[in-house]
Parts: C-alpha cells; sequence; structure tokens
C-alpha cells in the first residue's frame, strides 16, 4: 500500500514511495532536509532560483501585496498596478522597441501561448494553412499538449495522437532547417521554436553562427521565430532574456522560471510589434486564450522585487563576465575516468556527461551519478547521460569547490 498521496512529476513513483527526502528550508545556495542535511542547490532547485533561496526582499513584496490585494483576474478592460508595471519593465528589456507582453502561469503556459499566438498571426494575416511547427533535437518546451507535441526528448510515448503539424530538425545543422521548410513548404510553416541554450536536453550551446542564421531563415520566409528562454533567461546567460548574446530579435520570446527565481509561479511570452500590432489594431480578431492567473498581483510583485535583486550591483551579468571562472571549476572533473565530457562556457550552466563506455554497460548510470552526488550533498538535475549544474548566480568559490570536490567524490563512487 502507498504510504504518500503526493504523485511525483516524472518519477517511477514505486521507488519513490516511502523514500522522499523532504527539504525543509533554504539560504542562499543551500537547502536542508528534515533531518537536518545540507545540500547544496547546485541546478537552483529546476534551472530557476537564480537571486538564491531564502531572500527576505521578495518575501516582503509578496506579503505587501497580500495585505492591499490579493488576488484579481486581468481579463477584458480590467488590471492591476503589479500587472502592468512587470509588463512595463519586461517591455523594456526587449530587443524591439514596442514589444508588448502576455502573462502566463509557468513556462508551459508560455509555449503553448506561443505557438497559439504564432498559428494565430498567420491565420489573422489570411495565411490560415501556416500551421506547421519546427522544433529542434533535444529540445524540452514543458509537458502541456503543444510542448509534449514539439518534444525534442523521449517523453511523448504513451499519450496517445498529439498535435498535428509538427517537425523536427537536428539542433545544430542550418541546412537540416532550411532542407525542411524547402520540403514542407514554407507556405505551411508557421513558426520555428529554439532554446538559445539547450537547457534540459543535455545543456547544448549553438554552434556560432547557427542561431543567426536561424533567424535569417525565418525571416525570409516569413517564418515567426519563437525563444523559449524558460531555463536561459534573467541571467542565467549573463543576459535578461539570453537572445542579447546573440544579438537575436526573436518574433516571441516565452519566458518563466528566473523571472520570479521560482518565488512563486509567474511565465508570459514578450510579443515583437511586428506581430503584436495587427492584433492590436480597430476591428483585429480578437485572440480567446489566456490563463485564469494570468497577471497575478502577488505574483507579479515577487517578479518585480526579483527583478530589482537582479539589477543590484549587475547580478543579472554576472554569468556572462565569470562564465570562465565557472566552467573551470566545474571542469575540473573533466580528467575523471568515468567522464566523457563537460559541456559549459555560456553561462551559469554546465553538463557532466559519463563516459559512452559505462553508459553502454550501464544505461541507469546517468541516475545512480545523481543520486550519488545527492549523497555526497550536491543536488543536481538528472539528464539521460549525466548530470546538469545550473547553481544561483550568487555562487561563489566555496560552493563551487565544494560542488567539484561532491562531483568527483560521486564519481568515484559510481566507479
Amino acid at each position: 500500500m502507498a504510504t504518500t498521496s503526493l504523485w511525483h512529476p516524472f518519477s517511477d513513483m514505486a521507488a519513490v514511495d516511502g523514500r522522499e527526502v523532504v527539504i525543509a528550508r533554504g539560504e542562499g545556495c543551500w537547502v536542508w532536509d528534515e533531518q537536518g542535511t545540507r545540500y547544496l542547490d547546485g541546478s537552483a532547485s529546476l534551472w530557476y532560483c537564480n537571486v538564491g533561496h531564502g531572500r527576505p526582499e521578495i518575501a516582503a513584496a509578496i506579503q505587501a501585496q497580500l495585505a492591499e490585494l490579493d488576488a484579481f483576474h486581468v481579463f477584458g478592460d480590467l488590471a492591476n498596478r503589479p500587472a502592468l508595471a512587470l509588463a512595463e519593465r519586461l517591455a523594456g528589456y526587449a530587443p524591439q522597441p514596442g514589444s508588448r507582453v502576455f502573462l502566463t502561469s509557468g513556462g508551459s503556459d508560455s509555449i503553448d501561448t506561443a505557438v497559439k499566438l504564432a498559428r494565430f498571426h498567420h491565420h489573422a494575416a489570411g495565411h490560415p494553412d501556416r500551421t506547421v511547427v519546427l522544433h529542434r533535437t533535444h529540445g524540452y518546451h514543458g509537458t502541456h499538449g503543444i510542448g509534449t507535441s514539439i518534444l525534442g526528448m523521449p517523453y511523448r510515448d504513451g499519450f496517445g495522437p498529439l498535435m498535428p503539424g509538427t517537425a523536427e530538425v537536428p539542433h545544430d545543422d542550418l541546412d537540416a532547417l532550411a532542407d525542411a521548410i524547402a520540403t514542407i513548404g514554407p507556405e505551411r510553416v508557421a513558426a520555428f521554436v529554439f532554446e538559445p541554450v539547450i537547457g534540459s536536453g543535455g545543456v547544448h550551446a549553438p554552434r556560432p553562427g547557427y542561431l543567426e542564421g536561424a533567424q535569417a531563415l525565418c525571416r525570409a520566409h516569413g517564418i515567426v521565430t519563437i525563444a523559449d528562454i524558460v531555463t536561459n533567461g534573467f541571467g542565467r546567460l549573463g543576459e535578461w532574456l539570453a537572445v542579447e548574446r546573440f544579438g537575436l530579435e526573436p518574433d516571441l520570446i516565452a519566458f518563466a522560471k528566473g523571472v520570479t527565481s521560482g518565488y512563486l509561479p509567474l511565465g508570459g511570452v514578450i510579443v515583437a510589434p511586428g506581430i503584436a500590432d495587427p492584433l492590436w489594431a480597430d476591428g483585429a480578431e480578437g485572440f480567446m486564450h489566456g490563463q485564469t492567473y494570468s497577471g497575478h498581483p502577488v505574483c507579479c510583485a515577487a517578479a518585480l522585487a526579483n527583478l530589482d535583486l537582479l539589477a543590484a550591483d549587475g547580478l543579472v551579468h554576472r554569468a556572462r563576465t565569470d562564465e570562465g571562472w565557472f566552467a573551470d571549476a566545474i571542469g575540473a572533473v573533466s580528467d575523471h575516468p568515468l567522464v566523457g565530457e563537460v559541456r559549459a562556457g555560456v553561462g551559469f550552466l554546465a553538463a557532466i556527461v559519463l563516459a559512452p563506455d559505462l553508459l553502454e554497460r550501464r544505461p541507469d548510470a546517468g541516475g545512480a551519478l545523481w543520486h550519488a552526488a545527492r549523497d555526497e550533498g550536491l543536488l543536481s538535475r538528472g539528464l539521460a547521460d549525466g548530470i546538469a549544474l545550473s547553481p544561483a548566480l550568487t555562487v561563489g568559490d566555496d560552493e563551487l569547490d565544494f560542488a567539484a570536490d561532491a562531483l568527483r567524490r560521486a564519481l568515484d563512487r559510481l566507479a
């Protein structure tokens, strides 16, 4: 008989039931379980706690907003001051002046919103046959219906028919993208969805010129570009929206996670004027889409406080200025005989990939490394072939030294 009623996401519940590690509190880059064991939060929980745990500034903003207005929707002509202020601030970060912001409850909501908006844009422009969505291998875009349909990872089985009109291309091959557009017919392609640096799919940075070339190719064919910065944004790559690293001006930018550092759920889509202006014109057909908690005042207040912290002392840019230091610290384990590769060097993101011969002998070695690292006091993010690290942007020398030492001990355990 089950001993817990909580069904954990992406989990083998037979293995989890009755064996949960209950996290009780957090401070900075560290968390503690109920038994008092301390762990370095090496993945900022799920890639999101960018300013670290326990920031009183965000807690105070949440409390103040709860005391004034706890919740109210922003459908129709209703609004609240935090939602208006947040949209204005985020639009100010956009690479294209005059952008608008559609707020959601999280990353999966944001991807579904962006894809629907891209298709609706073509519909409103008189091109209803432009519905095909191109996506990349290794890409992860959440778990809603549309996001599952455009996953470049093996999490699509068992759910029956998914959204039609999708096509997958190799994540690092510009010629393959051009061939796919030509084969499908540009007159049928609605959008191209990409992560600037692929996160959950293995921490793959783009080849030089790939993203710039993909944007130019899509523009030439009138294809909407959707940058998924849910993992990459708000300092993870050392910029507000990550796309600045590559000089990109996407039509749609889907965000979440780091916008509040995970203190409360919030996401959204930054919409360039080329998409927004026609849909805001007098007589335009309404975009019949939205989430109950879009523009939630308390979530928006948390986001504004978090953005203030990221702006203070240039924290949002730290991952760019110190990415070499971060890569060198994590790369210290690259000489271990069980390590095949350490992927790092763009922002505060790294993947420790196990040696191919080990993975061939032990397909579960990635999961075993994750458990071994946790036993050594390091929480990480599991990958199919290893683990990923993406600590808070406030991480210091001592924490990274601890992470490297814990990784080496975990690899020795695995050996």
